[in-house]
């Protein structure tokens, strides 16, 4: 199920964005093997990594020849394949995409990177929050006056890497329909990053953004767009952005008309911050005053564009999310569903992770084209590991 059911795609596995790409595209119908890093964990049933769900596992000794030409041989059969290296790595190895499309000229390969496949960074090593501070959207993100803060890993590892990854392998895919080629995919994380501050660099045009870290509308410096903490202790949001939406909260929080003015976002029109640092501070005690339940009987599903901060451990049980399904269990472990939704080729509900190993013969044996035999030679040399009777 699922738009793109009937795909093969090859993941060689890694972290964060190349596990993020292939549940995004396994999620989506792809029929997509994963093959893991050696050494692999004990033994002990699958892992509760919603990352690592709907798909099959084969463990392949990549420093192997023979290891090497099982996948080359998987990627005879594949739409695409797609891996995590540094530059070169995978050419070092024997599974560079020169060697894959030698066998396969249909064969969309897909390279995730934090700097990219060139540059004079492209071989440092890195972590997400160095490729969003090198784009420029780490400097945006804190409070006035402090620090810019990472945003956990959401903007270059699955944002800005492994979904830009998907997007740019599914483009690669529809664009074979008609070249009948396959293609190199790079997507590297601080491109990505990069891509998604493309709005902040027409308001900095317009002179509406300033470099100053919290300085921003949308970065939290003004009263009417920031988190605020309730008489419990819990939080809220509020987005009043326009200014429709800003004069509902002043009605809702039953703020002083006269004080908090006609302030709310105008595309254009340079915002007027005098007065914001005084209005949080006023908005915030006013805040103070109520729980974060009671807010929500006030200002939830109204136009003064407002939620509730929740948890992990709350948000699954909200009713719209649980009326839309936005989170689903599986093997036991809430997480989310899968996205987006489509009218007709509606994806199927996610498998649990398969334990790592657990489908090599079945995928040497129907895919690769091995003979059991030959399957019990690749094992025997450690060219595979093979995990008979491993279950889901």
């Amino acid at each position: 199920m699922g738009p793109l059911s009937g795909r093969l795609i090859i993941e060689v596995a890694g972290l964060g964005a190349g596990p993020y790409c292939g549940m995004m595209l396994a999620d989506m119908g792809a029929d997509v093997i994963r093959v893991e890093r050696l050494p692999l964990l004990p033994l002990h049933g699958a892992l509760p990594d919603p990352l690592a769900r709907s798909r099959r596992s084969i463990a392949l000794n990549l420093k192997d020849p023979d290891g090497v030409e099982a996948l080359l041989r998987l990627a005879d059969q594949a739409d695409a394949l797609f891996e995590g290296y540094r530059p070169g790595v995978a050419e070092r190895l024997g599974f560079g995409p020169d060697a894959c499309q030698a066998r396969n000229p249909r064969l969309v390969y897909g390279r995730v990177t934090g700097w990219g496949q060139n540059g004079p960074l492209a071989n440092a090593a890195g972590h997400d929050l160095n490729y969003i501070a090198l784009s420029g959207a780490l400097h945006s993100m804190g409070v006035i006056g402090g620090k810019p803060v990472p945003p956990l890993n959401l903007v270059g590892d699955f944002g800005g890497g492994g979904l830009l990854l998907a997007f740019g392998m599914v483009c690669a895919l529809l664009e074979r329909e008609s070249s009948g080629r396959g293609q190199v995919v790079d997507a590297a994380m601080l491109d990505g990053a990069a891509s998604f501050m493309a709005m902040f660099w027409g308001f900095r045009a317009m002179g509406m953004f300033r470099d100053d870290t919290g300085s921003n509308v949308l970065g939290g410096a003004a009263h009417f767009y920031d988190t605020y903490e309730c008489a419990d202790g819990r939080f809220v949001s509020i987005a009043s952005l326009e200014p429709a939406f800003y004069e509902l909260l002043i009605e809702k929080a039953g703020l002083d008309k006269d004080r908090f003015g006609p302030h709310g976002f105008r595309l254009g029109v340079p915002p007027d911050e005098t007065a914001w640092a005084g209005l949080k501070q006023v908005l915030a005690d006013v805040m103070r005053t109520r729980t974060r339940d009671e807010w929500c009987r006030i200002m939830e599903g109204t136009d003064v564009c407002f939620a509730p901060v929740l948890g992990l451990s709350e948000a699954p049980d909200h009713p719209h999310n649980a009326a839309r399904g936005t989170f689903t269990e599986v093997g036991g472990v809430m997480q989310n569903a899968p996205a987006p939704r489509f009218s007709r080729s509606q994806a199927g509900e996610p498998r649990p992770p398969r334990p790592q190993g657990a489908d090599g013969r079945e995928v040497l044996e129907t895919i690769a084209g091995y003979k059991p035999a030959e399957v019990d030679a690749l094992a025997a040399s450690g060219a595979v590991v093979i995990r008979n009777g491993a279950k889901q």
